[in-house]
């Protein structure tokens, strides 16, 4: 069998909760070797969503934490930092969130590890640059959120005031992306020169440079031509619409396809408005173009619009809650969503990496471990004996 991407590529992983481990899982899927330090009790995420069967195994730790191997060593004691050093001098790869100051304490800091492996991609999940006025700071997501600008665009969007999060673990999935593609770049620098480094993935560069990607807009240039904000992506009437029996999102965006549209509700008269007489004026006053087509939508059912736009070549779909990606037809076929028997916690479903290879298998990886699962057998390979007193 043709070896997966990564194989033979070991990943000391000393990160915790989702930024750092949403990376190490990433990888994991492309095959490395993951071996998961952690403190006794576990990676506190381990009890995020309650447990089945055994704690310190929620849902979230079963999502982000499959192919991992789990270590507990008291890295306090001789014996753990004898297995934590050799683990280190036999990884390509040493990932960890921990703050600098407390790593250096616990001798694991980036020279002290390049003496155990000169070549080592030593990676530093944090907040923010060690160059700014916030480094050292804590970082969390809704923190993040707040400081990249990301709460600020809802507020933008609908006129609400208060700036409000994205309620999910933006900040912190979005700089684990960033993190996968550093190692990533790391590992190809070292195959050409041989050469190891530390790589920094700092959470509000990460995520204010995600954001501003298309909402520095018209602030791009010096001086700017316009305000800060992608007027598209921020227009209120940019939003699901109401039918006869739910909502639905649709994406005409073409403007043959507001044409095609308004035609077919027997409404072309719409485009001799002033404002929407040509098709710059219309993009301009897109708005004005989805308030019209609300008004036509609650006629129909989401099913009936739905085929409809299928017909006439306009993008549209119901809305999917988060239950019912599970069943959406679309996904069980591509297998995102697999049912797997966990050795404790029973039956469950697993989330298969969306990106497929033709030329290199998925690995069928192990189970997210129970904490410190893997201590001995760890040690073991490094020839550590870490039940010694």
């Amino acid at each position: 069998m043709t070896p997966s991407i990564l194989s033979g590529i070991r990943i000391a992983d000393m990160t915790t909760v989702v930024f750092g481990p949403y990376c190490t899982q990433t990888l994991a899927d492309l095959g490395a070797d993951v071996v998961k330090i952690e403190p006794e009790g576990g990676d506190v995420a381990r009890n995020i969503g309650k447990s089945a069967n055994t704690p310190f195994m929620g849902g979230l730790h079963l999502r982000m934490n499959r192919g991992k191997r789990s270590v507990t060593w008291d890295l306090k004691t001789e014996v753990g930092k004898e297995a934590m050093s050799k683990l280190l001098a036999s990884s390509d790869v040493f990932i960890h969130n921990v703050r600098p100051e407390a790593i250096e304490r616990a001798g694991f800091g980036y020279e002290a590890v390049r003496k155990l492996r000169p070549d080592i991609i030593y990676v530093h999940c944090t907040g923010y640059d060690s160059r700014g006025d916030y480094a050292g700071r804590p970082a969390y997501d809704d923190i993040i959120q707040a400081l990249s600008g990301v709460a600020s665009l809802l507020p933008m969007a609908d006129g609400n005031p208060a700036p409000r999060f994205f309620p999910m673990t933006m900040a912190d999935k979005v700089s684990g992306l960033h993190a996968v593609y550093a190692v990533l770049a790391a590992v190809i620098h070292r195959l050409r020169t041989g050469e190891g480094q530390h790589v920094e993935v700092p959470m509000m560069e990460a995520v204010a440079s995600f954001t501003t990607v298309d909402h520095l807009y018209e602030k791009t240039f010096i001086p700017p031509i316009g305000p800060s904000g992608y007027t598209r992506q921020l227009d209120p009437a940019r939003q699901p619409m109401r039918t006869k029996d739910g909502y639905i999102a649709v994406a005409p965006y073409q403007d043959g396809r507001w044409r095609r549209f308004f035609e077919l509700v027997g409404r072309p008269e719409i485009f001799e408005e002033p404002g929407l007489t040509d098709v710059q004026l219309r993009r301009e006053n897109a708005d004005r173009l989805y308030r019209h087509m609300a008004t036509e939508l609650p006629a129909k059912t989401t099913a009936e619009w739905v085929k409809i736009f299928a017909e006439i070549d306009i993008p549209a779909s119901k809305i999917n809650t988060i239950d019912d990606l599970l069943e959406d037809p679309q996904l069980k076929a591509s297998g995102l969503f697999v049912e797997r028997d966990h050795p404790t916690e029973g039956r469950y479903v697993e989330v298969r990496p969306p990106v497929q290879f033709s030329a290199m298998p998925s690995p069928v990886l192990a189970h997210a471990a129970l904490p410190g699962e893997h201590s001995e057998e760890v040690a073991r390979e490094l020839g550590v004996d870490i039940n010694r007193q």
